[in-house]
């Protein structure tokens, strides 16, 4: 069975990227961590179909890290503890970073948020987290603390003519 269209046409590397030039051009705030080969932890803000997910697993192609993705949804404290001790153990014995990609982060409990504090405080992982809400609001003031965020737009009407031009192109 083959893939979705939209699974078909992801973009693979910043180059590829659609829309949030404000991050991803070449003076993007994301675009300058991403030259510099580091990257903090993060929070992407946006409407749904804005690209969250795709920049995350841009963003670790592009720094060449490890991506483990977890969704807020039907993950628990016992989950985020093995990916964190699992990321410390890898970067003890490989020094290749890892990436914990949180969709919907806005969903985890305080309990949730707190687990991550000392991976992200002791940089044992980078964190981009995921939301549609209003991070001031959903995200705990602690872990809100040791994220930049960075907020993405709708597309707009040629960001969307662009992607069926090249879904045109590319997989007919």
């Amino acid at each position: 069975m083959s893939k979705p269209l939209a699974e078909r046409m992801r973009p693979q590397s910043l180059d590829e990227m659609v829309g949030q030039e404000q991050l991803t051009g070449p003076n993007g705030s994301l675009q300058r961590f991403i030259e510099q080969g580091r990257l903090p932890s993060i929070i992407l803000w946006g409407p749904p179909g804005s690209g969250k997910t795709t920049l995350a697993h841009v963003i670790s192609k592009e720094l060449n890290m490890r991506y483990f993705a977890l969704s807020a949804i039907n993950t628990g404290v016992k989950e985020l503890r093995k990916v964190i001790i699992d990321a410390k153990d890898q970067g003890l014995f490989n020094q290749q970073e890892t990436l914990l990609f949180i969709d919907e982060i806005h969903r985890f409990n305080k309990g949730q948020q707190d687990a991550l504090l000392e991976a992200v405080e002791k940089g044992q992982i980078s964190l981009i987290g995921a939301t549609t809400e209003n991070p001031s609001f959903a995200i705990n003031n602690a872990l809100l603390s040791r994220c930049l965020i960075f907020q993405l737009k709708a597309l707009n009407s040629e960001d969307l003519k662009a992607l069926i031009e090249r879904a045109l192109e590319k997989d007919i």
